[in-house]
């Protein structure tokens, strides 16, 4: 069985490749010892998405402009310098189907076997179609004081693998593992806590919502509101061109007052859908497991929006940050003005850059 976790390869630096629904984002560290060194980063990213909703490099219909994707990562990659040429890209959460489940202590074969046998539950696809695997990422003791261990299983259609193969060889790179997201995202924002915290991931075309703890993912969702909404919106509502209101987002964001007031209550009730959305899958893993949400980091590009970190604390009646991954890596110290802004852009690319090597 293909494992779709598994890195397959040695060396000290790698590429961390964030591929998303309109920005492709490159980050080389290097591992040093036990920590890791920033190498080299950059980020592309399409804008014919804001203008024509369907012009985005990849959907949650799975689709994929394979060709776009190509010519865009060689001009990245030549672009940011890097030299390592082997990478580990990351998986959007619509491209997958994520389930935590528990199920009683045994051994890593006879749990390989009844993953297999629960996949046929979960997953609305045939086995054929799909690459299957699974971590485990915690354990409880039941009522009777037997272990009963947590499981995540993952799988993704074999289509998509296969694409994302022909784009990196495409591209002249090897692709020597894949991962979902919010695995990526899970290691390098919730490892250095003990709480757990839910993820906010708010992309442009998608936001991703994970449950994760000590660097474990156990709980995803996944909703169509994004930051691409908030424009949309504006723009209708202001009657103006989506680049300007776009424009008017990043500069203005909730906060203001007069004509500017007018902009947060455009936009807040497509936050409040996000964060609707939010609460349910945090609803869903209190209700489902012995655990409490304790916080809430905001992460992805629209992170960066101003008043957004308040606003879903407000909303969420939890302690909300905006993620930093770059706490977790060595960079140049000439950085330190842009880490606040690049953190959550980078996360998942980062995360993916800090996968433990075998």
């Amino acid at each position: 069985m293909p494992n779709l976790f598994s890195s397959l390869f040695s060396e000290k630096s790698y590429l961390g490749v964030d591929i998303g629904t309109t920005s492709i984002k490159v980050v080389e560290l290097r591992r040093a010892n036990s920590s890791f060194e920033l190498m080299n980063y950059g980020f592309l990213e399409s804008y014919g998405h804001l203008e024509r909703l369907n012009n985005a490099l990849q959907t949650s219909t799975l689709k994929m402009l394979d060709r776009d994707m190509i010519q865009l990562l060689k001009i990245l990659i030549k672009n940011s310098n890097v030299k390592s040429t082997r990478v580990v890209a990351s998986l959007p959460t619509f491209s997958s189907f994520t389930t935590l489940l528990e199920i009683p202590q045994m051994s890593s074969e006879d749990t390989t076997k009844a993953m297999q046998f629960q996949a046929k539950q979960y997953i609305p696809l045939p086995i054929s179609a799909v690459t299957i695997d699974w971590i485990k990422v915690g354990e409880r003791k039941d009522e009777q004081g037997n272990t009963i261990q947590q499981v995540l299983l993952v799988s993704v259609p074999n289509e998509q693998i296969k694409k994302y193969q022909a784009i990196f060889k495409g591209a002249g790179l090897t692709l020597a593992s894949l991962e979902v997201e919010g695995l990526s995202n899970a290691r390098i924002l919730s490892s250095a806590s003990k709480q757990t915290t839910l993820i906010l991931d708010i992309g442009s075309r998608s936001t991703s919502i994970a449950i994760a703890k000590n660097g474990n993912l156990l709980s995803i969702g996944q909703t169509d509101f994004a930051g691409g909404s908030l424009t949309q919106t504006i723009a209708s509502g202001l009657n103006i061109r989506v680049r300007r209101a776009e424009d008017l987002k990043k500069l203005r964001g909730l906060k203001g007052s007069g004509g500017e007031f007018e902009l947060s209550t455009l936009m807040l009730p497509i936050l409040d859908v996000i964060i609707s959305e939010a609460q349910r899958v945090r609803n869903n893993y209190e209700k489902g497991y012995t655990d409490k949400v304790e916080q809430v980091i905001v992460t992805g590009g629209t992170a960066n929006l101003l008043g957004i970190i308040s606003y879903v604390q407000d909303q969420m009646g939890l302690p909300t940050t905006k993620a930093n991954p770059f706490s977790q890596i060595h960079y140049p110290s000439s950085m330190e003005p842009l880490v606040g802004e690049l953190g959550p852009e980078l996360a998942v690319a980062i995360g993916l850059g800090i996968k433990p090597l075998k």
